[in-house]
């Protein structure tokens, strides 16, 4: 065992130590046998460091001897010994300080509160310990799941079911809130949060990590993926197919698709709003038909192979994009193929293009649908449904909310997903709503404005450390810009505005739609409001007349963003 007394201040701990060093020559007079091992070793090169070492298998008689030897009693003896183990951990306290920055740090800025009273200092220290506690133990868990990780990677093989049962366990323990989430789970960044899967001179397709990789708490929809396409003028994405079923939605531009079945190609001429639903294992390929424009997809993949994880397969290919059939035996291609081996290596080795890549405008052409072949394509989608052109399910003039749902498509019925659009007048709001089932899944593709979710799986730090009889909640804010991504669980309260000078426009896939309810808090027929009075006075211990008061209000589910009257003054765009 060894004592460290690192500063000068600790005198009373420096004695103590120093005593049990000069008594070192009575405990091997009392213990020679003991004392061939030199259980205690001391020095004294200053007081800013003094050090005593004692061996654990002696330690419990030495002090028994030192009591004995010094003559004290047992209670004046224990009290030593408490005085001793708590001047012992203010020292470690002291010690942590030091070589914790962040715990340094936080306690100086405590310091230099001016506004602060001497108890709100006190208050303050205490809470950068608690964090710096949390901390470690938060270090400690992780330390302790790598070594358990370890060990159950070089364990044997009839241990595996055990550890498998701790690991399970330590999750649901996380799950239950013994693991920091992140303070943004559910907002999803262009640049830091998508992954370029394919990229050419011509265009590109990035895929949204996967949902649990940003937090254990979008458990809910880890199967689901979120790609988007994005393709130059003039352009041609190579055929392949996926291991998974997709929505494909147009967020902008046109294009032709075409989906070969067994014995033909189906063709379908898409407008900017459009939605098609694409089979698992269908080839399928895009053209971008305007010559000026580029054209922006999102594909939303529902994985029926590995859960969570999609492929993409190329049929016709060379070097790049590689062909699948290549991958094969060559007296397999030669006899499935009826073709000589030199014939089937110039096949596979002359396209090395990518699998994005500009064409001419007669290739276009001779791509389009032959009813409507004249150019450039004028005539009806032939897409299921065009979500911007739809009725919608409520207008005014501060926004538009439209919505296709489930039974508007076989593959939206078979994945219980709906698709809505949102356009938000510029200086306007949505009420603040939640969904009772769905998990909304948001692609900004229009504009800028901002967000505020409301979840109970984040402690915020304001919230303090008073009892109370129900959750604390957080608020997650982010500015909204489009390529943006975010997601709001079933039951999270949130509300979405746009900015000053522009809409702000939303894709949305909610998944697991079928009976999903909007509840509003705000705006007419809001929850609030159709509560009895009694329930009111109850809820909010106000009277219910003042209560319907603030809550009631004849406009529904978007509103313009104005301050009363008397807070005109602040900012409305305060995300903090």
């Amino acid at each position: 065992m060894v004592l460290y007394i690192s500063t000068p201040s600790h005198l009373y701990l420096a004695s103590i130590t120093y005593l049990a060093c000069e008594l070192r020559d009575t405990y091997i007079n009392t213990c020679p046998t003991a004392c061939n091992s030199y259980p205690i070793h001391c020095s004294f090169p200053s007081y800013k460091q003094t050090q005593c070492t004692l061996s654990s298998q002696t330690f419990t008689v030495f002090f028994h001897t030192m009591a004995m030897k010094i003559n004290l009693s047992l209670p004046i003896f224990l009290f030593f010994l408490l005085a001793f183990f708590s001047t012992l951990a203010s020292a470690k306290r002291e010690t942590e300080v030091a070589a914790d920055p962040e715990l340094k740090t936080c306690k100086h800025q405590c310091l230099q509160q001016l506004q602060y009273t001497e108890a709100d200092k006190q208050i303050c220290l205490q809470r950068c310990d608690m964090y710096i506690d949390l901390k470690h133990e938060h270090e400690k868990q992780l330390e302790e799941k790598t070594r358990k990780k370890k060990k159950h990677e070089g364990a044997p093989r009839e241990h595996d079911e055990e550890e498998e049962g701790g690991e399970k366990e330590e999750e649901e323990e996380a799950e239950e809130g013994g693991e920091e989430e992140e303070e943004y789970p559910y907002i999803f960044e262009e640049d830091t949060d998508f992954d370029t899967k394919v990229e050419t001179d011509d265009g590109r397709i990035r895929v949204l990590k996967k949902f649990t990789e940003k937090s254990k708490l979008l458990k809910g929809i880890e199967n689901i993926r979120l790609a988007l396409l994005e393709a130059g003028a003039h352009t041609f994405v190579a055929p392949r197919h996926f291991d998974s079923d997709v929505v494909l939605f147009n967020i902008k531009g046109r294009a032709v698709l075409g989906l070969v079945k067994e014995s033909e190609t189906e063709k379908f001429v898409l407008e900017s709003g459009d939605m098609l639903p694409i089979p698992a294992g269908t080839q399928v390929y895009i053209v971008n038909r305007d010559e000026n424009e580029k054209l922006f997809l999102a594909m939303l993949h529902i994985p029926v192979s590995t859960p969570g994880k999609f492929e993409e397969f190329f049929g016709p290919g060379g070097r790049d994009p590689e062909s699948v059939l290549s991958a094969f035996g060559w007296n397999v291609l030669q006899a499935a193929l009826q073709s000589p081996k030199g014939e089937l290596e110039k096949l596979f080795d002359q396209q090395n293009g990518g699998s994005i890549f500009q064409i001419s405008r007669e290739q276009v052409q001779e791509l389009a649908p032959k009813k409507t072949y004249w150019w450039p394509f004028r005539g009806h989608s032939t897409a299921e449904f065009n979500l911007f052109t739809m009725s919608p399910t409520f207008s005014n003039r501060n926004g538009i909310l439209t919505e296709a749902g489930p039974d508007s498509s076989s593959l939206l019925q078979k994945h219980n997903i709906m698709l809505s659009f949102t356009n938000i007048t510029k200086e306007s709001m949505s009420t603040i709503l939640y969904n009772s089932h769905a998990t909304k899944i948001a692609v900004v593709i229009g504009g800028k404005g901002g967000l505020q979710i409301v979840c109970p799986h984040i402690t915020s730090s304001s919230n303090g450390n008073h009892e109370k009889s129900s959750p604390s909640y957080h608020r997650i804010s982010a500015e909204l810009k489009p390529g943006m991504v975010f997601v709001v669980p079933p039951g999270h309260p949130f509300v979405t505005f746009s900015s000053r000078k522009e809409n702000l426009q939303i894709l949305s896939f909610e998944i697991n739609a079928q009976d999903n309810k909007k509840f509003t808090f705000a705006g007419k027929d809001n929850i609030v409001s159709s509560m009895d009075d009694v329930a009111k006075e109850l809820g909010f211990n106000r009277p219910s007349k003042i209560v319907n008061r603030i809550f009631d209000r004849k406009e529904s589910f978007f509103f313009p963003f104005k301050l009363p009257q008397q807070e005109q003054g602040h900012d409305r765009r305060a995300y903090a």
